[in-house]
């Protein structure tokens, strides 16, 4: 019940009374796992780190979300580009510092929703968040033309990646490997992604908003092109999970409790250990972990609530309830 760490160019060790927790994500929980000896041995040997707990699953599993943006042009007035520039940003800035008001009381992505891809599918794969603005994920890049953009991607990806150790030293980064698109399913759900965005951009409700698309242009419009701006334009939402997996065979890594399989007095908990990516954002899924783990710790259960929720009846002959009143066509 020891943890080993370096601060100030010193080696110290912590003993834990009770038990270890790990919660160092999906990068890090398997990379530390691996470095204490735990997971598979073809993993471990070539560091020279004497397998403690076999355990094939540690660092498989990986899984994220990706998504891409179309952006549209529209009046100026709708558009938050008018304010990212030097000034504009220091007044949003103060005006927050102050009072706790105005654009920097919000991160503006107020609108979203999920979507199934096609009929037949038991749960939306496919979700939208809109943002007022055109502009970069990281805030960086801004479209010459006050715009608006919606943000797009597959929600349940089977393909899957890894984390391996880069060396036994804990300081050098593991080696990430995503692997994404690999599935020739990925490809299909974003094209369809794409084009219903579009659709919806098309309606006459965004009539006075919606101008020409800026990204990714309407003359990517065949499964190729489309193809072609994913390749070049496709970017992380940063929700790594999957790699510490919980479940019960051979490839899982960790129980209902978070327990680490044939280890005394240690747990991950993290997004590592989601056996499968959340449909949507991992941020409330994680945290609702990490509360319930806490309760298990302490002892005190969680009393179980069954609540009311919507599924169509009708979800496995169609893609959703009525039709578009402007179609986009597909290829």
């Amino acid at each position: 019940n020891a943890v080993h760490y370096h601060h100030t160019n010193q080696q110290h060790v912590a003993y834990a009374k009770k038990e270890v927790i790990l919660t160092a994500g999906a990068i890090g929980s398997p990379q530390l796992l691996m470095l204490s000896g735990i997971g598979a041995e073809h993993a471990l040997g070539p560091h020279a780190i004497t397998p403690v707990k076999v355990l094939p699953g540690v660092g498989q599993n990986l899984m994220d979300h990706l998504e891409i943006y179309l952006q549209r042009s529209c009046p100026r007035r709708y558009s938050l580009n008018k304010h990212l520039n030097p000034i504009g940003r220091a007044a949003i800035g103060a005006r927050w510092l102050l009072n706790h008001t105005g654009l920097g009381a919000t991160n503006h992505f107020e609108v979203g929703g999920f979507i199934r891809s096609r009929a037949g599918i038991e749960s939306p794969d496919i979700q939208f968040h809109f943002l007022p603005a055109a502009i970069s994920y990281d805030g960086g890049v801004k479209t010459q033309t006050p715009g608006f953009q919606v943000h797009v991607g597959p929600m349940q990806s089977p393909s899957r990646g890894n984390i391996k150790l880069r060396s036994r030293d804990p300081r050098e980064k593991p080696i990430i490997r995503f692997n994404y698109m690999t599935h020739a399913s990925d490809w299909e759900v974003f094209r369809q992604a794409v084009r219903l965005a579009r659709e919806i951009f098309n309606q006459p409700g965004l009539e006075r908003y919606a101008g020409e698309e800026l990204s990714p242009g309407s003359e990517h419009d065949s499964n190729a092109a489309i193809d072609k701006f994913i390749r070049a334009n496709v970017e992380s939402a940063y929700h790594p999970c999957g790699t510490c997996r919980m479940g019960v065979d051979e490839e899982s890594v960790v129980d209902q409790d978070c327990r680490v399989h044939g280890m005394e007095n240690l747990r991950v908990v993290d997004a590592s250990v989601f056996p499968q990516i959340t449909n949507g954002n991992l941020n409330a899924p994680t945290i609702m972990l990490a509360e319930k783990i806490a309760d298990h710790i302490k002892g005190v259960p969680l009393r179980q609530e069954v609540q009311p929720y919507f599924m169509d009846p009708k979800r496995l002959t169609r893609q959703r309830p009525g039709e578009p009143i402007r179609p986009v066509k597909s290829a």
